[in-house]
This record gives structure tokens, sequence and C-alpha cells, in this order.
């Protein structure tokens, strides 16, 4: 046997703070080193953090990583043990996004990724070169500051492996697992036996299952060890990375860490025999082929041993259940934990959600409250980062600290219904009692006052006053009057963020929390400038479907059993008159289904279609109970309005990423906001396959004609976040 412990690693740095990402990078290496492990492996680019962005630009930032590797370098971290850091380098002219491995004060190689992240929310390409030459290593002039301390100029750069005394190790970064020839492949063949792969992968629902099977698969069929390490947190932007730093063997997962936790650090652990490794790849004939006429990759050779005979002291670890979170789980625990790491360093005191009592502002309420519980429970575990945190934010004095999620929740946390003369007592009840289940500082608030002044004004002004539409009035009046309903609740909301502290004789200031989902931002359902203008957003790339089943969970596993009855309530906006014979909901204002939303927002992004395709699509899909003219209808209907609105994304709160169909306009989505609505060419198209499909000609409707323009909202009762438009596009306002 050729026993081997290695160690990966969760690591929640922060873009650009580079004190506290090398003190848990050396935090990390000291634990691996503890639990006696000989190769130690951080995420991509740990030492900046994943987020710098356009900070990799400046040659500061190649240096402060250089300067904080010199310090590494400098103490005893590396002794005995193999150390994968990542940071960025630049070479000649070119900028590399790098795996540097070193061992014993020493740097053995260093790696540049070769295939880079560009598509969805990765550019890396924006910042760094991918490494063409896979023939040879090249010698590398290490900066001269580094070299003197040190005591070595030169290092080999480029891609190859390792060769220690007993085994083989290389460096795969992040997206080159997922290339079409990833370069596990070939160093397989070249008898590499453990593989590094340090990586920036964010959350996405769903997406574990994607990245886990990719790791297996790297194994299964060629053997080898794959140790993967990933970031956990937010690093200061949208994005949450997931963790699930794990040790695969064989196909086998044998350690896995956590996918959701407040924990800064987490080292996963693993013993591994290698001569299983040999022993799989011995017994595969078609390895065995392709390994004698193999592609040679260059080598590294370090006369060290890393791995121990046979002893009973160490034994191999087992292959485990995989952990997988339900979506309504993932819901919970990413967005919490991301809200966590967001008020902690944003020097907050708290957070101010506009509580409707409708779905969506609950299910922000709800994440809130769980991530309450979690702080709670973490500093029952004992993590005292967390517990400093929470003392700092809450206004602790006295050596006291949170025990309770409630009493956590009353001093961080204000929720406000604001109320109108459209709003009914059973929204304004739902919201009450949540508030009262999760413990936060509730306020009822009614904005009549300020309605009837801004309207006092308006008159005075031109002499008119605008009725609701059941009133009589038109559609430019109705949509005005709920508009200034939406508008005054985000001004009322940041006032009160800024000014309830100080009220209360608390620090600083309170971040307010939007709660617009996924499919109304896809639609334009929301008022521009109104409360889904917040600071942040957990759920603005969540899906309804996905809410109303996290409520479901939530109301049970959380203890908010109040989710349930506001699950099970239409979604309304409540921001006209309820009358005998009419009462506002947003499925008819939006002439279309939530479920039909989804459905538009996965085939228009997912699978790249646009008015044609989907409608070719939507013909297989639906074609057993709608005809070909009216699946037309609907996806010209959905063109119309999602072309209309799509301004409205470039001011779209920053929200936490989760979905792949996301409209985000700031990097994930990246489309024009100014269109032609009447898609003229592509509906003429739409047009003639719905002749040919029926056989003879029909009446087709005009679909581009401009109506008065307004704006809607987010389905949560209004209250917490926009307003409705009845049915008109909603356009600018």
């Amino acid at each position: 046997m050729r026993l081997l412990k290695v160690a990966t690693c969760n690591l929640n740095q922060w873009a650009m703070d580079f004190d506290s990402n090398l003190k848990n990078i050396k935090e990390s290496i000291a634990m691996a080193k503890q639990a006696g492990a000989v190769i130690r492996l951080g995420p991509e680019l740990e030492i900046t953090g994943y987020g710098c962005e356009d900070h990799f630009l400046e040659l500061d930032t190649v240096t402060h990583a250089w300067e904080c590797l010199k310090e590494i370098l400098l103490g005893d971290w590396t002794d005995g043990i193999l150390c994968s850091i990542g940071m960025p380098v630049i070479k000649g002219s070119e900028r590399y996004n790098c795996q540097v491995l070193c061992f014993n004060r020493k740097i053995i190689i260093i790696r540049p990724k070769m295939w880079l992240a560009n598509d969805g929310n990765y550019r890396e390409l924006r910042w760094f070169t991918g490494w063409k030459e896979r023939s040879q290593l090249e010698d590398f002039q290490l900066p001269i500051e580094i070299s003197e301390h040190i005591s070595q100029k030169t290092a080999p750069f480029g891609y190859g492996f390792v060769q220690f005394l007993d085994t083989a190790v290389a460096a795969e970064v992040c997206e080159e697992l997922y290339s079409p020839v990833p370069p596990h492949a070939d160093l397989a063949l070249n008898g590499v036996e453990v593989f590094m792969n340090a990586s920036g992968s964010h959350h996405q629902l769903r997406k574990l299952d994607i990245r886990l099977r990719a790791i297996i698969g790297a194994t299964h069929t060629r053997g080898g060890v794959y140790m993967y390490s990933n970031h956990q947190g937010c690093d200061g932007s949208r994005l949450y990375y997931d963790g699930c730093s794990c040790v695969v063997v064989n196909g086998d997962v044998v350690a896995q860490g956590s996918q959701f936790s407040l924990k800064d650090i987490e080292i996963v652990v693993a013993q591994v025999d290698l001569d299983a490794v040999a022993s799989l790849r011995g017994s595969i004939s078609s390895f065995q082929e392709q390994a004698s006429c193999k592609i040679k990759v260059p080598s590294v050779a370090v006369p060290y041993k890393l791995s121990q005979p046979f002893t009973l002291k160490m034994c191999p670890s087992s292959p485990l259940k995989i952990k997988y979170h339900d979506p309504e789980e993932e819901i919970a625990f990413g967005p919490g934990c991301w809200l966590w790491d967001y008020l902690r360093r944003s020097g907050a005191s708290g957070f101010l959600l506009p509580l409707s009592g409708g779905a969506d502002s609950s299910s922000v309420a709800a994440i809130v409250g769980c991530m309450c519980q979690l702080v709670v429970k973490e500093i029952a575990n004992g993590d005292e980062q967390v517990k400093a945190d929470a003392i700092r934010i809450g206004n602790y004095t006295g050596g006291q600290f949170p025990t309770d999620s409630r009493e956590f929740a009353k001093r961080i946390f204000y929720t406000v219904f604001m109320g109108s003369e459209n709003s009914s007592e059973v929204t304004k009840s739902r919201a009450k009692v949540l508030a009262d289940e999760i413990g936060s500082w509730h306020l009822d608030v009614s904005i009549d006052g300020v309605v009837s002044a801004l309207l006092s004004l308006f008159q005075n002004l031109t002499g008119k006053r605008p009725r609701y539409k059941v009133d009589g009035g038109s559609n430019s009046e109705n949509l005005g009057l709920q508009n200034i309903q939406a508008r005054i609740r985000m001004v009322l909301a940041f006032m009160l963020a800024s000014l309830l502290p100080w009220v209360h004789n608390k620090p600083g200031f309170y971040l307010v929390l939007g709660s617009s989902n996924v499919d109304e931002g896809l639609r334009g359902y929301l008022t521009k400038y109104d409360c889904s203008s917040a600071d942040i957003n957990p759920i603005g790339s969540i899906s309804k479907q996905d809410l109303r089943a996290f409520l479901r969970w939530a109301a049970i596993n959380l203890g908010f059993s109040s989710l349930a009855d506001i699950e099970a309530a239409p979604p309304t906006a409540e921001l006209e008159p309820i009358r005998s014979n009419y009462s506002q909901l947003d499925e008819v204002d939006m002439g279309m289904t939530y479920e039909e939303l989804s459905v538009y927002g996965r085939l228009r992004k997912i699978f790249r279609c646009g008015p044609v395709s989907m409608f070719q699509n939507l013909c297989y899909r639906w074609g057993a109970r709608l005809t070909p003219l009216e699946v037309a209808d609907k996806v010209k209907h959905f063109f119309k309005y999602y072309s209309i609105n799509r301004h409205k994304m470039t001011v779209l709160t920053p929200s936490y990423h989760a979905e792949s169909y996301s409209p985000e306009d700031n990097r994930f989505d990246l489309r024009q906001f100014l269109y032609n609505v009447r898609w003229p060419y592509q509906f003429r198209k739409i047009d003639e396959l719905v002749r040919e499909l029926d056989g003879d000609k029909v009446a087709i409707t005009e679909s581009g004609d401009h109506e008065n323009l307004g704006a809607t909202s987010d389905g949560g009762g209004g209250l917490g976040v926009a307003a409705a438009g009845s049915g008109n596009p909603n356009v600018g306002l």
C-alpha cells in the first residue's frame, strides 16, 4: 500500500481583502498539517479572491499577491506539505490565472490555466490569457523581491505535473474539468495519480449534481484521486460560492465538505490508497493501450516521498453517500449565508424589509429568519468569528451574545407593512403574524396621507385629480395612482432604514431588502424605482414556482407556520380598490401565468430561443391543448412585454444569482434595452408558420401596438414591492 493523506478546503475569501484572505490561507494550511495531510489544495485565485474583476487589470493586485505568497514561503507553512495556491501572475506581457505549487519553502511549478471560463457570470478572458503551450515548460523569472528572500531565481512555468518519488501530482483549474478534452485525460495516461482542481464555482439551484458528476467521471473510467476545492460565501458581488470541496477516488466520493456554511474555513481530509488507483488502471485494457501511445506531458521531478507504507494507524477513507440539498433548502441556506456575509462586511447594523404579507416579501423575511437561526446555531457550535460578528452587528454588551434567533432578529431586522386604503386586513394580519414568528421589529404604517398630499399637489398644478379605472378613470390615471403608492414606499423604506437605528439609539444604518422575483424581472412586472429598488435582493433570480415550494417547506422546517396561508393566497399587488365585482390579481394583470413565465424564461436564456424558435418549441410542448394560433399569440404577448420592459433590468437591484435564466443586465444576460417591440420580421415569420400549420389563412392578431405606458408589481402584495398595470404594457413608469 501507498497511503496518502490529503486536505482540500472551502475558504470564505473577500475580493481584494488581502489580510483576511492570507489569514484564511495560513490557517487552512495549519489545519491541514495538524490533520497529518501532505497535500493541501485551496480554491482558485484564493490570495486575491476570485471576484476582483477589473481589479485584476491593476498591477497592484498582482504585486500584492506576490507579497502574500512571499510571506507564506518565508514561514514554515509549506514545510513537509505540498500547497497549491491560486493567484494572478504576469509573464512577459500576458496575465495568467495560476496555481502556484509550493513545497518546503520553494516554488515547484507555476501552472497557468489553459481553458478559461467565459460564459454566464464568468468573464475570465477580459482579465486573463489562456496558456497555449503544452509540449514544454518554460523558465519563469521570479520577481526580485521574491527571489532574493527565498533564494530561488526561476520556477518552471506551464502545463505539466510534479513527479515525486512515489507518485505524480498535477493541477487542473476549474473550467478545465468541464472542457471537451480535459487535461486530466492526458495526465492520467502520463501516470498522474492525484489531481488538484482549484475552483471558483458559484451556486445555482440544482447545479451541484452537474459538478459532482463531472468530478466523479474524471476518475471513474481512468482511476485517480481527484481533489476539489472551492470558495464559499459572498466575496463582494451577486454570486455565492457554494463550497462542497471533496475528494473522489476511482469514481467514489470519500470526503465531502458543506455546501452552505457561515464558517470562514473548512478543511476536508481524506486518506487514500494510491495502489487502488494503479490497480484499477492496470485492469482496464483500453487505458493500458492508450497509455502506451500517449502524448508526453512535461514534468518536474521532486526527490521526496509523500506516501506512507501500510499501517493500522492510517485507514483509507470509505465511500460515502453524497449529500444533496433539496431546492427549498438551497433557497433557505444559500441566500441566508449570502445575506450574512453582505451584512457583516458592509458595516450595516441590520436589514429593513417592506413586508406586504404576500409571497415574495414573506420569502425574503423567511430567509432572514433562517439566517438568524444559522448564526445562533454556529455560535452554539463554537465559531468565534461568527460570534464576534454577531456581537458587533447586534450591539451586544457585557459579554452577551445571541442565543435565541428571535431575540437576534429583533436586534437586526425591521419589517414594515406600508398599507393604503387598497390594502386588506388579511395581508396586514399575515405580515404581523409572520414578523412575530421571525422575531423582527415590526411597524405598521399607513401611506394614505402622503398619497393624498401628492394628489392634492398634482390637482393644484393641473386642475385635475386622477381616478382608478374601476371608478371610471383611464389606464393612464389607473397606472399613475398605483405608481404613486409604489414609489412612496421606496422613499419611506430608505428613510426608515437610515433613521430608525438613530431613533432606537443603535449605531450604523440598515440595508433595504428588495423582493421581486426572476419571473417578474423577465416580464417587467414591477415599477421602476419602487420598493423593488433596494440595496440588495436575495430572491431576485428565483422563480415564483420555486418560492412557493420554499414557503411550504419553510412553514414546517423553519417554524414559520403562517407561511402556509401566505403561499395558498392568490398573488395580488393590492394597488387598486377592491370592489364586489373586481379584485386585482397578478396573473390577470400580466396576461400570463407564473408557470408560463418560467417556460418562456428557460427557452429564451438557457435554450437561446428567439420568437420563432420559441414558437416552434412550444408548438410541440403545448400542442396537445393549444392551437398554433393560440401558441403564437402567447409567444408574441411575452416578447412584446419583455422587450417593452427590458430597460428596467438596467436598474435592477443587485440580486443573489440562483437561476440559469436570470435576466440580470449587469453581467449575466447582456442584451439591448431599446427594442422594436413589434418584432415585425420575427412575428411575420411566426404568422407564416401558423398559416402553414393550420392549412388555411387565419386571422392573425396584431401584437405590436403601443398602449398606455405603466409599471407593475412583484405579486407579493404590492406593499413591499411595486405597482400593478391592469394588463397594460409597462414602460418606463
